[in-house]
């Protein structure tokens, strides 16, 4: 690991501040990522900002059916929350199948939202439930959020404060996790909420998390999960490695979004 400065911010505005005035600084949430990378030499960041003790970004609040979720909460808070568990059980599901238990404690949603690894959980949630993302700056709509692999909305500085949604009326995850990393081959996020419906794929588009418009009319026409026995997935837009190829993924993808809506009921 490369020398770097390391500094503890005690509040939003400070964390925007020390950014402001490092070189080449990275905001540091749970650093299941980061600092892994760093360890590898593979990132070399002059400054870190560590956001983890501001209190303003941690916490689960359900008022109704309306959820706000901090982004400094852990995935183990998300997964454990009764309060999220009532309106919201899908995500809390989620979040209880993220990496292992040392990963969930450290782990933050906002970290792993704004790194936007294409196999990472979180992203297909966003977008499914249609959150909105809240940072120091203003809000983003989640279709807006996700731009491409790793890549997001967010500009120079920004920080992700917050996550807010309408908690739906039905909503599920399903995915096919690599047996060493837990991160996704296929993922598939469903939420029904009134007659709307969305679908999200994360782990095996090409270009990250994206929704799926053919099966979302399939499942407007009919909640059921024969009702996606008709669609297609594009083998042409999944990735493809050593863990599986594009035809392999187009397949999963299928099968985890039935899985998905045969658990959702």
């Amino acid at each position: 690991m490369y020398e770097t400065n390391y500094h503890r911010a005690s509040s939003v505005d400070e964390a925007a501040q020390l950014m402001g005035n490092a070189g080449e600084g990275k905001y540091l949430a749970g650093g299941m990522t980061l600092i892994a990378t760093m360890k590898q030499r593979l990132a070399a960041p002059s400054d870190l900002i560590d956001l983890r003790h501001i209190g303003s970004m941690k916490g689960i609040t359900v008022n109704g059916r309306h959820v706000t979720i901090g982004a400094g909460t852990s995935h183990y808070d998300v997964a454990s929350s009764d309060a999220l568990k009532a309106v919201c059980p899908a995500l809390c599901h989620l979040a209880s199948h993220i990496g292992d238990p040392h990963v969930r404690h450290m782990g933050t949603i906002g970290g792993s939202v704004a790194n936007d690894d294409p196999a990472a959980d979180y992203p297909s949630a966003v977008l499914a439930l249609n959150m909105t993302v809240k940072t120091n700056k203003r809000e983003i709509a989640a279709d807006d959020f996700f731009v491409g692999m790793f890549e997001t909305a967010l500009e120079e500085g920004e920080i992700i404060v917050s996550f807010s949604f309408e908690a739906p009326d039905k909503a599920a995850y399903q995915k096919f996790p690599n047996p060493a990393s837990r991160y996704a081959m296929a993922g598939v996020f469903v939420a029904k909420k009134g007659s709307d419906v969305r679908v999200a794929v994360t782990g095996a588009g090409s270009n990250g998390v994206f929704r799926h418009q053919g099966m979302e009319a399939a499942l407007k026409a009919a909640w059921a999960p024969d009702a996606l026995a008709a669609v297609s997935v594009d083998a042409g837009m999944m990735m493809a490695d050593i863990h599986g190829n594009s035809d392999y993924r187009a397949n999963l993808v299928k099968v985890m979004a039935k899985r998905a809506v045969a658990a959702a009921g």
